[in-house]
């Protein structure tokens, strides 16, 4: 991103050619395979739940680019599989952008320019988290100021990649007072107590008298 041509949305067609030659060559398969980059969902009617959000997309205005339901794994054809499914061109309108899918879809939505994209990314009712790509250093610092998310990453696809980091978003991403963990666990699973200190010189104490706790000599 470069602020002097803040016209974003030129990246979008090689970005996603990309994107769907990456996905389609992901692995799927059991956990206890270290080949496997992908497992199956939880339940069959998760699968299910999921793949809806797929094959309706197009009639609510995206643009199906890969659609991964209906895979299957050798030897395990009854595991509930799910292939990464790519939407672009998604409206605000649609399914797959309004609900959090907790699946294999990734959803693509276009902008023309840096504030198109911010004003849509500030529109949501959620603000988890969000990441900017860029080579400029101001560019990303205006990013973090003028996004509304409770996490940031600046070239950091996820952008808490560490478990201390307080992981929560703001808005209808959060619940309650505190984030999941990081400083805000720690804050909430402890009772801090105040200490406030003074040290007179001992040498102030009228003759005889002694606040001390008793002592051997």
């Amino acid at each position: 991103l470069d602020l002097l041509d803040q016209r974003v949305g030129d990246t979008a067609d090689p970005l996603i050619a990309k994107i769907k030659q990456r996905a389609a060559a992901l692995t799927l398969g059991p956990g206890n395979d270290p080949t496997s980059e992908m497992g199956p969902l939880i339940t069959a009617a998760h699968r299910d739940k999921v793949a809806s959000y797929v094959t309706g997309a197009a009639a609510q205005g995206c643009e199906v680019v890969l659609d991964g339901t209906g895979h299957t794994v050798e030897g395990f054809e009854n595991g509930h599989w799910v292939g990464l499914s790519l939407l672009d061109r998604v409206p605000v309108t649609a399914d797959a952008y309004k609900d959090e899918i907790f699946g294999p879809v990734l959803c693509v939505l276009r902008v023309d320019t840096y504030e198109e994209g911010v004003a849509l990314m500030n529109a949501s009712p959620f603000g988890n988290g969000t990441a900017i790509f860029t080579r400029d250093g101001g560019a990303a610092r205006r990013f973090q100021l003028e996004i509304e998310a409770g996490m940031v990453g600046v070239n950091v696809p996820i952008p808490v990649p560490v478990g201390y980091h307080s992981f929560g978003g703001w808005k209808d991403s959060l619940f309650g007072d505190h984030h999941i963990y990081g400083n805000d666990g720690t804050h909430f699973y402890t009772r801090g107590k105040v200490v406030t200190t003074r040290w007179p010189d001992p040498s102030d104490a009228p003759e005889g008298v002694d606040l001390g706790f008793p002592r051997n000599h």
